[in-house]
């Protein structure tokens, strides 16, 4: 099934008079209509190179962006334009008229777009009643937190009806309960509304909570895309175990003392392994059984529950016994009971 926005064989490559720089290379993704769908990577990656390529505001230096069927590269200025009236864009910042009203920033848009006046009003307030501000409509941005900024920036990206939301970091500048509040409102204009959302974070927490899928960058490539669950469960690739395994303590790998504790005693460790709990099995007590079958202790030197889509899925990193047959023996056992099992000693650091 074709996207909504298709892309493919994306090269952006930045120059100036010393210097090169390949910012995306060969990047391929399909999202679908409908979808939350998260690009996540750490700083540098490139991903917000990529989507601002989404909408053209960046011209890719080779490859094709196309969005609803149509190849932006083949668009005349004027039908780019139009084009990029069904795809919105939120910022991290905000990126509200100072000088404006709240209801007036949300009219901003539709003005350019040659609504009138009392038209413009009326599906104003229409929005900042869905967003939660209708009693901010004559408030400036200086008198607003970040979360009603972000909440005013939403309402306007959605002046116009765009089929297409693109989020580049718009929770990143927000506390972790705004954030899910924010969250949690962009679900429900996606639910409600059927707005196809893109979102841009370094989040892994942020991906776990709203998307259904998620494309992961690393150094300006796609090192692997997906539905969330999947790679939460079972990575492929260094780039998507690295952002599992760290993404939570922080993005840059600065891990709490406790985490570097854990870390450090895993790389002691002849061989470890990481098990994802699903629905299912989280009622049977595994790891005891287990140690119980095998006459073996295991080293438990993480555990955690994390939210995924809205269902709770538990995690451990288990440092094994050095009997190679009796390590192999308890990942066949834990297989056998359903979890997904990988070895996690060789990535990390």
């Amino acid at each position: 099934m074709e996207g909504i926005i298709e892309v493919r064989n994306l090269t952006k490559t930045f120059q100036d008079k010393n210097n090169k720089v390949e910012a995306l290379k060969d990047i391929n993704l399909s999202i679908h209509k409908g979808e939350i769908f998260g690009i996540i990577g750490m700083s540098g990656a490139g991903k917000s190179t990529l989507v601002r390529c989404l909408n053209f505001l960046e011209k890719p230096t080779s490859g094709i962006v196309s969005v609803d069927g149509k190849d932006l590269s083949k668009l005349t200025a004027k039908e780019l334009r139009n084009k990029r009236m069904e795809i919105s864009m939120i910022f991290q910042h905000f990126n509200l008229l100072m000088q404006k009203s709240v209801l007036d920033n949300i009219c901003f848009p539709l003005s350019i777009a040659g609504v009138n006046k009392k038209e413009a009003r009326d599906r104003a307030l229409e929005l900042l009643k869905i967003v939660g501000m209708e009693e901010k409509a004559g408030a400036y941005p200086s008198q607003l937190s970040g979360g009603q900024k972000q909440r005013v920036a939403i309402a306007r990206a959605l002046a116009n009806n765009p089929k297409i939301l693109l989020c580049d970091e718009a929770t990143s500048a927000l506390d972790p309960q705004t954030t899910k509040s924010i969250l949690e409102l962009l679900k429900n204009i996606n639910e409600e509304y059927g707005i196809t959302i893109v979102i841009i974070t370094h989040e892994m927490a942020v991906v776990r909570e709203i998307c259904s899928h998620v494309a992961i960058i690393s150094n300006g490539t796609l090192a692997e895309a997906g539905k969330v669950i999947d790679i939460f469960t079972s990575p492929k690739t260094k780039a998507a175990k690295d952002l599992i395994l760290h993404g939570d303590e922080n993005i840059s790998n600065e891990l709490t003392d406790t985490y570097k504790d854990a870390t450090i005693k895993l790389m002691k460790t002849k061989r470890c392994i990481r098990i994802v709990f699903s629905e299912n099995s989280s009622f049977e007590p595994v790891i005891a059984n287990m140690v119980l079958e095998h006459k073996a202790p295991v080293n438990i030197l993480k555990a955690d529950t994390k939210n995924i889509g809205g269902i709770a899925r538990g995690e451990m990193i288990l440092g094994l016994p050095e009997d190679e047959d009796t390590a192999s023996r308890m990942i066949a056992y834990l297989k056998g009971r359903g979890l997904a099992v990988e070895e996690v000693s060789d990535y990390v650091d």
